[in-house]
């Protein structure tokens, strides 16, 4: 008899499943995975390196690039960890906006990993329902702040603008009758408020649909099922945050553990897991999209009540209105010495962190007074749940692997950072 032994496969860089550009080497007996090494480090692009090289307010379009399917998260990281040093406090106006948009951003989160997840294990319809929701959230980001992914919206001391008065319409085309495009405009003729209000009152029955196809579906159960289990006690060890940590049954989230903003204003519930495997993890995503949805009906509410300030009115950190620059000279000053060198930031170190939609994402900034961070660092939630991978996939099948990287909900924008 030949003497049998191990081979080795390489799963990505550029694979379907991988999320980014994961390469694995995997050890194999036959179809089962002994060793799984992840590879990293193919996306680099010294974001924090780079930060320190720019003034304080022209990082914040670098975070938006780090996880780049939950945008505004990262941002609010690395202006909160500004705020604290510059001991500013954004009025409660912008602070209700920044936790709606959080919210929105971690729906936005969800359906992509739904769909994607859904596509990876074989379910196809999922991906287009899932990404129907997300056009309508787009289309949020970009009327406030004119791009659909990287906003650059929140900034030290509130956000960018007050939210528009109006949503952007369809307009008639070659492709689209005026009838087409008057049904599309429907739920677009009042205010962005209204039109989020709108989202809000018909996503529960879209989260329906998912679960239809989902949650009983027995090819979906046996491909998540008892795979990639991890017991609370391993979790916590591995530092796990976010879904990954809940789906293993421990109730950690720093919305409620440690609320920013004006979270302890809100009333939802965190969902947790029983058995800490990739359907347990599914589950409670998919309830975390509809808690999310209760969060932002509570915002919507209370910005249509309370109209007001959105940003800081020291100008040495906002920039002057339009308007007062265009008339007054000191404004322009102001403005000018703003967008070129930016403010200088009291010495001192914070670390400011984010239940963003796929586990605790901070922001260690040091400042030794000058205009640009002397050192910044993020903690990226995805890094240490890829770690765990070689642990979660030992002694499954190869397709396991990518069932397992999908429940992970890896992006490589902020591991390779």
């Amino acid at each position: 008899m030949a003497e049998i032994r191990n081979f080795t496969l390489n799963f990505g860089p550029q694979h379907p499943a991988a999320h980014g550009v994961l390469r694995l080497v995997l050890e194999m007996d036959g179809e089962v995975i002994q060793k799984a090494d992840p590879h990293v480090g193919l996306l680099h692009r010294g974001t924090e390196k780079l930060a320190e090289s720019k003034p304080f307010n022209q990082s914040i379009g670098y975070m938006d690039r780090l996880d780049y399917v939950s945008m505004m998260c990262n941002e609010h990281a690395y202006v909160m960890a500004i705020e604290k040093l510059l001991g500013i406090t954004p009025p409660l106006r912008a602070q209700y906006i920044r936790v709606m948009f959080d919210e929105i951003t971690r729906i936005l989160n969800h359906l992509m990993w739904l769909g994607a997840h859904g596509l990876d294990i074989g379910a196809m319809t999922v991906f287009l329902y899932a990404f129907r929701e997300r056009e309508d959230l787009m289309d949020c980001y970009e009327a406030v702040s004119g791009t659909r992914m990287h906003a650059t919206y929140y900034r030290p001391g509130g956000v960018y603008r007050d939210l528009p008065d109006s949503m952007p319409k369809y307009q008639p085309s070659k492709w689209r009758t005026q009838k087409d495009v008057d049904r599309l405009n429907e739920n677009r003729s009042g205010s962005m408020l209204d039109f989020i209000q709108n989202f809000t009152e018909r996503f529960p029955a879209c989260v329906d649909e998912y679960e239809a196809l989902l949650t009983d579906n027995r090819i979906w159960k046996q491909r998540t099922v008892n795979i990639g289990v991890v017991t609370p006690e391993r979790a916590l060890q591995l530092g796990f945050t976010g879904p990954m940590i809940r789906g293993s049954g421990i109730a950690w989230d720093l919305r409620k553990k440690q609320p920013y903003e004006v979270y302890d204003r809100m009333d939802f519930d965190i969902p947790v897991g029983v058995n800490g495997d990739c359907y347990d993890r599914y589950l409670v995503r998919v309830e975390e999209m509809r808690q999310s949805n209760r969060i932002v009906r509570q915002c919507v509410d209370w910005l249509k009540q309370n109209p007001g300030p959105v940003m800081t009115s020291d100008h040495k950190i906002s920039a002057p209105k339009r308007e007062e620059m265009k008339d007054d000279m000191e404004s322009l000053i102001h403005h000018f010495k703003l967008f070129t060198e930016g403010y200088c930031v009291p010495e001192g170190e914070t670390y400011a962190a984010v239940e963003a939609p796929k586990g605790e994402f901070g922001i260690y900034l040091v400042s030794d007074g000058a205009n640009k961070p002397y050192r910044l660092k993020c903690r990226a939630p995805g890094f240490p749940h890829l770690a765990s991978l070689e642990e979660m996939v030992k002694g499954h099948l190869l397709a396991d692997v990518v069932a397992v990287i999908g429940t992970q909900d890896i992006v490589f924008g902020e591991i390779d950072r």
